[in-house]
């Protein structure tokens, strides 16, 4: 049987270093005017692909090293923990050296007993059921207020052009401004503070997912085109998901306006059928010019914050970024 023999020598030396046979199917298939190899034959632009391929299937499939339990304390625990500790002995050393009036600069110990004796009242779960519940029901309000629309903005050109500068400034808009205006429509009644919360939260959230949605590869939309999504389920089973990152952000950001929002309103209307919040605890601490329960409501405000990011979005963020392979990125 036939066979050529191709030998290849190395620059500068002239020796064979490889010997490559050529079958008769190759022949004839290279005689045909073909160039490219067949099944089994290896060429540098091949083996550049196959090295490209594994690679990529090897960032993909790189399993995420999780940091043990002790580190975790050490980088994410430890250091809030150390800087409260600081701030606060830094507070006392404050009081014993100026030794201020402590109608002006009370002790920590001074609010901490505020705290105390607003629990042992009962006036405290009341003040914090009360805002939770109003909080985090309207913020629900406005996610489904805030979702559809935000993908109606984002998916119609003409109607983002009308109307997304006034999405932007509401956005701007304090939110306090509003509460003037529903006292006036809603008396002192929740749906005050409720229309107040909706006003803050709702621009945020869409603003958010408009822009998750700019940040989606055009090359998505052809698929899910091709794959015959229609223009509904291009907006819901491709677009959403895709821009889950822009929509979160919006998201978080839509329930710290709501949050303040909530605030603004519960120390301004007072009375009627509002109930007694956070807010309205802190207005009666500031008329009795208790400075030590002033300051204890504004901590337990910060508190329940930053227990709100620490327990529904901080997870929901690490989650969507795992699943996304860039936890491991932000990691390093």
């Amino acid at each position: 049987m036939p066979r050529d023999i191709l030998l290849e020598e190395s620059e500068g030396r002239g020796a064979p270093e490889a010997r490559l046979e050529t079958r008769p199917d190759e022949a004839a298939h290279r005689g045909a005017g073909f160039e490219t190899p067949l099944r089994g034959s290896s060429t540098p632009e091949s083996d550049d692909l196959r090295s490209l391929e594994a690679g990529l299937d090897r960032l993909q499939t790189t399993p995420e090293r999780r940091p043990s339990a002790w580190r975790r304390f050490t980088t994410s625990v430890l250091p809030p923990i150390l800087f409260l500790v600081a701030l606060v002995a830094a507070w006392q050393l404050y009081i014993v050296i100026a030794q201020p009036r402590p109608d002006i600069v009370p002790a920590p110990a001074d609010v901490v007993n505020a705290i105390s004796a607003a629990w042992e009242s009962g006036r405290l779960q009341l003040a914090i059921a009360t805002s939770l519940e109003r909080g985090i029901l309207g913020f629900l309000i406005a996610i489904v207020v805030g979702t559809p629309l935000g993908l109606l903005l984002a998916e119609a050109r003409p109607l983002r052009r009308a109307v997304g500068p006034i999405i932007s400034g509401l956005q701007v808009l304090p939110s306090v401004a509003w509460v003037p205006a529903a006292i006036i429509w809603f008396g002192l009644t929740d749906a005050t503070v409720y229309f107040v919360i909706l006003m803050g939260a709702i621009p945020s959230i869409v603003n958010g997912l408009i822009a998750g949605v700019d940040q989606v590869p055009p090359q998505l939309r052809r698929v899910g085109t091709v794959l015959g999504a229609g223009r509904s389920q291009l907006a819901t089973l491709v677009v959403l998901p895709a821009a889950l990152p822009g929509y979160v952000a919006g998201l978080k950001q839509g329930w710290a306006f709501s949050w303040r929002s909530l605030m603004a309103a519960e120390i301004i209307a007072m009375g009627g059928t509002i109930g007694f919040g956070l807010g309205s605890m802190l207005q009666q601490t500031r008329e009795l010019a208790d400075l030590a329960g002033v300051l204890s409501t504004i901590l337990v405000i910060l508190a329940i914050g930053i227990l709100i990011e620490l327990v529904f979005f901080a997870p929901l963020e690490r989650r969507m970024l795992r699943r996304r392979g860039l936890l491991a990125e932000r990691a390093r």
